[in-house]
């Protein structure tokens, strides 16, 4: 870079009040060899300072230095992009850990915002999020609920997810198909590392369900047929909708409820979380709809949508240890369910402990903690219980009966 005379003594001069405020901005970003060329460039009038910030309601009050070129030097563009790189990736982390003092209140409600109610299976899409182990959860029950809102917006949050209809999507559109020379990724692999979100999960044929089943379980599916056999990675977590048979629960009577599952045991077995839900009645329509009159969320914008989405990319490479201390809880809750098992319409197993565990990671691993808390494990035990009932009539006739 040739100096001139003026630039000579600009680097006598000492820098300005505005360009020492930009120097101090500058530091927390840059290593003190970079800040020396930085405050050197900016004595020599060859760069400006900028202020912006991530456009979100969610980070609102971090802003961030950038730099830009006063002179058109070629030579400073790749300097000035690694450092602007640099400064924005440290300013997002700060803005995500500032976020995650406040994200176990705000995921539930970004999720379908517009749908009112629901917000134990929010809650649950919003722990789902949250995990890169291997969590599945099903919402079955009436149309007309909200149940596609809550998958769309889980969805949209997700760093890697797939959407497909049961209807409309068969075996082939769940693993892989072959056009041409080339083998198409389905549903399954493009959600791999990801969320895979089937709506409407009754209406796809059974014979067309076995890629779903070995994803769930064993976390890939296979293509074979004529002479290509080729094993895809599908590490999926499953969040489906369902209808009941008849396209909604009639009854409180726990048999004939479990007469109007649509699945065998052999699918419902693989979810962790079963959610049965249920048109509301005339008291909980009138909360509803209160709820709804004092509704002033605002909508979400691309912005704060992107910014989401980064967060949960960024919480997932969070390490989660669970207490060892919280077993006896998990132990004793599960020791109480058992006792009530017949007033459940699927089985309790050791896969609802594997999701409660994992699940509970997720919730620790949402607030950028290392460890789960005690509240973490019993508000996951909550959502638990509350997936479990279906027909509060038919279980307090029981439970009186008992006592």
């Amino acid at each position: 870079m040739e100096k001139t005379f003026w630039d000579l003594i600009r680097l006598i001069l000492p820098l300005s009040k505005a360009r020492r405020e930009h120097v101090s901005a500058l530091k927390p970003y840059l290593s003190p060899e970079d800040l020396k060329y930085a405050k050197y460039l900016l004595k020599l009038n060859r760069i400006g300072v900028s202020y912006h910030s991530l456009n979100t309601r969610f980070a609102h009050e971090h802003s961030f230095p950038q730099l830009d070129k006063a002179v058109p030097e070629k030579s400073l563009t790749k300097t000035l992009n690694l450092w602007n790189d640099r400064i924005r990736s440290q300013a997002e982390e700060q803005a995500f850990r500032s976020f995650s003092e406040r994200a176990a209140q705000v995921m539930p409600l970004v999720i379908a915002p517009h749908i009112v109610g629901m917000d134990a299976e929010k809650q649950a899409a919003a722990w789902q999020l949250f995990c890169p182990e291997r969590v599945h959860l099903l919402l079955i029950g009436d149309p007309g609920t909200g149940k596609t809102e809550v998958l769309r917006g889980a969805a949209q949050f997700a760093p890697i997810s797939s959407f497909g209809l049961g209807s409309g999507t068969s075996g082939a559109g769940l693993s892989a198909a072959k056009r041409g020379k080339e083998l198409v990724k389905g549903l399954l692999p493009l959600a791999h590392k990801g969320l895979c979100c089937i709506d409407e999960l009754n209406l796809m044929r059974p014979h067309d369900r076995g890629s779903l089943l070995n994803a769930m379980e064993k976390g890939f599916v296979t293509y074979d047929k004529g002479t290509t056999h080729q094993q895809l990675p599908a590490e999926v977590r499953v969040l489906a909708t369902a209808n009941p048979k008849g396209d909604r629960f009639v009854g409180d009577n726990i048999s004939f409820l479990k007469e109007q599952l649509p699945f065998d045991s052999a699918l419902l077995s693989r979810f962790h979380l079963v959610f049965f839900i249920r048109r509301p009645s005339k008291d909980e329509f009138l909360t509803i709809t209160k709820r709804i009159v004092a509704d002033k969320e605002e909508a979400l914008t691309p912005d704060d949508v992107r910014f989401i989405k980064d967060y949960v990319a960024y919480a997932e490479r969070q390490p989660v240890a669970f207490n060892k201390s919280l077993e006896p809880v998990i132990t004793d809750f599960f020791d109480d369910l058992k006792s009530r098992e017949d007033e459940y319409l699927v089985e309790l197993s050791p896969r609802l402990v594997l999701g409660v565990v994992r699940l509970a990671k997720a919730a620790a691993r949402m607030r950028l903690k290392e460890k789960v808390t005690h509240a973490d494990l019993v508000q996951v035990l909550d959502v638990l219980k509350h997936s479990l009932l279906v027909a509060p009539d038919e279980v307090a006739r029981k439970r009186k009966s008992r006592s």
